[in-house]
């Protein structure tokens, strides 16, 4: 396998902004309210902070753009994703990367951390984790939070079990927008950036080690708003609430 290099590196994660981009438009909008947010609550100037299911890097990095003084753990299981975050951020004391699942019980406290964390953070990522693996995670984030800490999780939350005709309408807001915005074309999706990946020299061998991990998105989504709220309070946040709304396109805030 070739080289991966801090340019390489750079060269696909601007790739992947752009795609998650064509699922999320408002995506750098949903970054700065969340930063704006954990600046606000953090504190403190010098937060702790975890971004839970990180990917390469890209809320991480644009936290420490803002708050360059917090001192990030980013964690993640998907060893391309890391590798990448890795290669563009190396050298960086500010920013560190875990390899460690975030459904497994005791990652929390594999992570060693030698002070109360004062704030995590995630966006589009926790979805994926099936709503009993999600109690896991958010029962673990709880044990090594401060009291008041913050947890700051952006993606699309559906309450189609609460209000399911107005979500039914949200839909169709979303689909008819999109529509207008990529009129002249869609950019890259999800699937022909993976596709791409495996194809490249560089990257090809990570790729194939995601496929034989435990890093791909398999099994049931925990994409209800209502499911989040419940997982939270069982794992002891005393304030659970929506922060930031556009549409379905949330930030979720729990205070611990």
């Amino acid at each position: 396998m070739a080289t991966l290099t801090r340019d390489v590196a750079d060269r696909w994660i601007t790739r992947w902004d752009r795609q998650q981009e064509g699922y999320l438009p408002d995506r750098e909008e949903r970054f700065t309210a969340l930063i704006d947010a954990l600046a606000a609550g953090a504190g403190r100037p010098d937060p702790l902070v975890l971004d839970l299911g990180c990917g390469p890097g890209s809320l991480s990095a644009r936290l420490l753009d803002r708050l360059p003084r917090a001192r990030i753990i980013a964690i993640d299981t998907d060893p391309l994703l890391l590798a990448l975050g890795r290669a563009l951020h190396t050298g960086r004391d500010d920013l560190t990367f875990a390899d460690l699942d975030l459904r497994v019980p005791g990652w929390a406290a594999r992570l060693r951390l030698d002070r109360e964390v004062d704030a995590a953070v995630s966006t589009t990522a926790l979805h994926w984790i099936s709503e009993a693996e999600l109690r896991v995670t958010y029962g673990e984030l709880a044990t090594v939070m401060r009291p008041g800490g913050l947890f700051l999780n952006g993606d699309n939350f559906s309450a189609e079990d609460a209000t399911p005709a107005i979500a039914r309408l949200d839909r169709a807001l979303q689909e008819l927008e999109t529509e207008r915005r990529f009129a002249g074309g869609r950019p890259e999706d999800w699937r022909q950036w993976w596709d791409a990946a495996a194809a490249d020299p560089v990257l090809g061998g990570l790729k194939e080690a995601r496929d034989n991990s435990a890093a791909g998105h398999h099994g049931s989504e925990s994409g209800l708003l209502s499911t989040h709220v419940r997982a939270l309070r069982e794992a002891g946040f005393g304030e659970v609430g929506t922060l930031w709304q556009r549409g379905d396109n949330r930030i979720l805030c729990a205070v611990r």
